[in-house]
């Protein structure tokens, strides 16, 4: 009997990748999504990509009501929480909003989990909890500073409310991400924006296929070698691999509490202008973009320590930039086919 992991977020650019690599880990994910941030057509790839049709159940993980039917309809062991609004800018923008939604989320999905007694998660957290760091790369140890966005802040307070409930009886992993790029090397899925993207990658290879007109680097100013941001871009499919890998390392803790928290990025920062300049180089592209102003909500720059993730879960990234660059304009180019 296969084991059923619930996949909240699962038609989203992260989830439905992570959907991939647990059907080809031998696992059964049941997939929760409300498409408020994304699309069928990854759960239609993912199908491709797979030969299998998911178990999808649509609603929203706030509403305690439809996630009691759905732990009620199926035995789930682990639960993996992707479900989350995830721009900077438009937290900026709508704080509200991101702080019901992503604070309630996991608030409902926690109090269903007890009623139910499913004790494992693993959360969808991110290096925004760092602010900017006083240290690079940045280690787990690294003390949290005041988050430069209420997108931040959420994570933050997402990762404190399992600090809190761990002590009675959750059993939970977060893993805080750097910045997720790339698209399965199939290229029938990959990231999906709903309107403007938010995300440097899709802006960029919109620009590049003609939907948008220029690209803005969003300041070039900063206190770094060439004025822009520092980030520390990692292939979506190495992303999926490390939750399937945090899953079965959590699964095999003796039973009691336990709460652990792994950066996943792959060590290397690249500033904005030579992530540009990497894709022209790769793709043979030129790209039309222009200096903007800094935007509210970045962090100068920032780059993980993964060593923790590397030797206690045995997970390494094995893409490199280059590949997950190609692979995003190869996704682009068959969304415009």
């Amino acid at each position: 009997m296969k084991q059923k992991i619930l996949v909240t977020g699962g038609a989203g650019y992260i989830g439905a990748h992570t959907v991939i690599e647990l059907i080809q880990s031998g696992y059964e994910p049941v997939i929760i999504d409300n498409f408020s941030k994304s699309d069928k057509v990854l759960l239609e790839g993912l199908e491709q990509i797979t030969s299998q049709k998911p178990d999808f159940r649509q609603g929203d993980c706030v509403d305690k009501e439809f996630l009691r039917k759905v732990f009620t309809s199926t035995p789930i062991s682990c639960v993996m929480h992707f479900a989350a609004y995830k721009s900077v800018g438009e937290s900026v923008a709508k704080p509200l909003d991101y702080y019901h939604n992503n604070i309630q989320s996991l608030v409902s999905l926690i109090a269903v989990m007890q009623e139910f007694g499913v004790k494992d998660l693993i959360f969808s957290s991110s290096c925004t909890v760092y602010g900017q760091p006083d240290l690079i790369p940045v280690s787990e140890t690294a003390a949290f500073k005041r988050a430069e966005s209420p997108y931040g802040a959420t994570k933050q307070m997402c990762e404190r409310i399992l600090e809190d409930t761990f002590k009675t009886g959750l059993r939970a992993i977060s893993l805080r991400y750097f910045n997720p790029i790339g698209a399965h090397p199939s290229a029938l899925i990959g990231e999906l924006p709903i309107g403007t993207p938010n995300n440097l990658i899709p802006y960029v290879t919109q620009t590049a296929i003609g939907k948008r007109e220029k690209l803005t680097v969003f300041g070039n100013d900063y206190n770094t070698p060439d004025g822009s941001c520092i980030r520390d871009y990692i292939h979506v499919v190495d992303l999926a691999i490390a939750h399937v890998k945090a899953m079965e390392y959590l699964n095999k803790q003796p039973d009691g509490n336990c709460y652990d928290v792994f950066n996943l990025g792959t060590g290397v920062g690249v500033s904005v202008l030579e992530f540009v300049n990497k894709f022209q180089k790769v793709t043979s592209v030129k790209l039309n973009y222009v200096i903007g102003p800094r935007r509210p909500g970045d962090v100068e720059k920032t780059y993980a320590d993964p060593t923790k993730a590397n030797a206690v879960l045995g997970w390494k990234t094995k893409y490199s930039m280059e590949e997950a660059l190609l692979h995003s304009w190869q996704w682009e180019k068959k969304l415009s086919q």
